[in-house]
């Protein structure tokens, strides 16, 4: 007897790859001319077999491809229509422009939204809040040891550095960009969008004075921690009520100098210090 080259079931994989619409798919294909001049190996079937990587757990195009290679025949199931070659894959990922896979997330996260979401924090603040942060993924450091700024250590930042921002009610990221690891955090601040219903929060490595004026001037709400040198005046001490956790010490209206395009000028900030408490 022949062996059947199909499975019984669809399996787990294939059903994820279902949630997928097409429609978003073709859609961001048209939009980033993802497929001009393609044949064969689409930008569906990139998708399916760099997401097949991601839930394999594999480390190298060799192995992405050598996996999938052995499911000939049995690749229907989730929906993959031909099978990439190492060497396909490579020349996919250089050539292929990932602007089509952010727009394909965005696309997926909208409609999926209300799946994860949790509102709970929308309901007291009336407002959004979105943390933002980057961390470093360290590539190949004998190799690359030589790239990026040198440090005061003397040890350069060799790798991809990855700016994420995510919505405190979300399980998922709304963006993630990839720059060289020698990119300063600063550079996640020019791809904010200012919204006067979203209140950023981000550590002290994001300390930019024009850039608190910038979200001041539009209305935007942040919380980060100041820096221990910072340069400030106390212009009000505000009213601690009992009712307040007795975890703030001070609540004060400070006023700081903000030095942009060669002129000077004054910004009013909140500042509450807290008592920290540690768990050993």
């Amino acid at each position: 007897m022949n062996k059947s080259t199909h499975f019984f079931g669809q399996s787990v994989f294939g059903q994820l790859i279902s949630l997928i619409d097409n429609k978003i798919i073709s859609q961001n294909s048209r939009k980033y001319n993802a497929d001009y001049y393609v044949k064969k190996f689409t930008t569906k079937d990139h998708l399916i077999s760099m997401l097949f990587g991601v839930f394999a757990k594999v480390s190298s195009l060799r192995e992405v491809s050598g996996a999938m290679l052995g499911l000939s025949g049995k690749t229907k199931h989730f929906q993959l229509e031909s099978l990439p070659y190492r060497s396909t894959l490579s020349d996919a990922n250089k050539r292929r422009t990932s602007d089509v896979f952010a727009g394909i997330y965005n696309d997926l996260l909208k409609q999926y939204h209300y799946l994860f979401s949790d509102s709970r924090i929308l309901q007291v603040i009336k407002k959004q809040i979105e943390i933002f942060d980057s961390t470093t993924i360290s590539l190949f450091q004998d190799i690359l040891k030589c790239v990026g700024r040198m440090p005061a250590n003397g040890k350069r930042k060799g790798g991809i550095k990855m700016h994420t921002i995510i919505n405190v009610d979300e399980l998922v990221p709304k963006m993630v960009w990839f720059t060289s690891a020698a990119t300063n955090d600063h550079f996640l601040l020019n791809k904010l969008k200012f919204d006067s219903n979203t209140i950023y929060v981000f550590d002290k490595g994001y300390n930019d004075y024009v850039a608190f004026k910038r979200f001041c001037d539009n209305e935007t709400g942040f919380v980060t921690r100041i820096k221990d040198d910072a340069v400030y005046s106390v212009e009000e001490e505000l009213y601690i009520d009992q009712c307040i956790h007795s975890g703030v010490l001070e609540d004060q209206i400070i006023e700081i100098t903000v030095k942009e395009n060669g002129q000077t000028s004054r910004l009013k900030l909140r500042k509450v210090t807290f008592y920290g408490y540690f768990f050993f």
